[in-house]
């Protein structure tokens, strides 16, 4: 048996069904860009702490991640690497920072001139890319305050103790004086009891 020809309907719903799972195809194997979470947008720190610069990132191809620090100094590349080949580190951070997986990175023993704005781009090897900030605070311990602060804790400790000395002392006089006063009423009631006999 022959089967008649499909119209022109039956021919274009082949050719929209074609077409479709041809896109549909497509679009599981282009690469669907990249995204970067960053969960701490600002981080306070002291001198001679260590920070993580923390950011997670995801792509379906390999990816490019770069730091940069941009301060009142200047911009300062710290870090790039391709994820699983190559690690670059700009020789002012060589032995401060340690790299991870997920895009962060630890930063040792930071100074002042650490503080800044820190710039992670992750860049995907098909063009998309993926941009995070993250602001970082380093305060001095200001020894100066320290001093005054036990200072003026040794004051008021030796304070407290004059005040607790003095306390002792009238508590030490106060009974002595009432020993004297009843010493005194018990010789004078002594005296009257003599004087009365005497009289009788």
């Amino acid at each position: 048996l022959m089967r008649p020809l499909q119209g022109p309907r039956g021919r274009s719903a082949v050719v929209g069904t074609v077409a479709l799972c041809l896109a549909a195809g497509w679009a599981l194997q282009t690469p669907g860009g990249v995204s970067l979470v960053v969960p701490q947008h600002n981080i306070n720190a002291t001198v001679a702490q260590n920070i993580l610069l923390s950011v997670e990132y995801s792509c379906r191809g390999v990816a490019t991640i770069e730091w940069k620090h941009v301060s009142s100094w200047g911009t300062t590349s710290i870090v790039e690497w391709r994820s699983g080949t190559y690690v670059n580190i700009s020789t002012v951070y060589k032995d401060r920072v340690t790299t991870f997986e997920n895009g962060s990175i630890q930063l040792r023993n930071v100074g002042v001139r650490d503080a800044g704005y820190y710039f992670v781009t992750v860049m995907e090897e098909h063009g998309t890319n993926a941009y995070g900030t993250i602001i970082v605070n380093v305060y001095e311990i200001i020894y100066e305050d320290l001093h005054f602060v036990a200072v003026l804790f040794t004051f008021l400790a030796a304070v407290s103790a004059i005040l607790i000395c003095l306390m002792w002392l009238c508590n030490k006089s106060l009974h002595l004086f009432q020993k004297k006063t009843t010493h005194k009423l018990t010789a004078s009631t002594t005296e009257e009891i003599e004087l009365e006999t005497i009289e009788c």
